[in-house]
């Protein structure tokens, strides 16, 4: 049987390796969008153990609102993403201070 702790490591890998990504890559927004993801579906991790763990079952479907908002987010990041490459034909976050108020 797995146990939580097992849960919780993998959790923890997959929150480590989000911000990792997000320091060491700080250049493109695809790669961002992507670590935020890896951190939220660490997130999503730990909640469904511990409702497992718990038996309880709020902490599950918490975990399904948490993945709607994540598609909505990713939707929109890559709706952004597709219009700032198509007027200025770069993904690159440093090319992006055009953007500056």
């Amino acid at each position: 049987m797995v146990a939580l702790s097992d849960y919780l490591t993998v959790s923890a890998i997959l929150f480590g390796l989000g911000v990792a990504g997000i320091f060491i890559n700080r250049k493109n927004i695809i790669t961002l969008l992507m670590c935020i993801e890896l951190l939220l579906l660490s997130v999503n991790t730990n909640f469904v153990a511990f409702s497992h763990f718990s038996e309880d079952m709020p902490g599950q479907v918490f975990v399904f609102f948490i993945l709607t908002v994540a598609a909505v987010e990713s939707a929109i990041g890559l709706a952004i993403l597709v219009v700032l490459f198509r007027r200025l034909k770069t993904i690159n976050v440093e090319d992006l201070d055009s953007l500056k108020g």
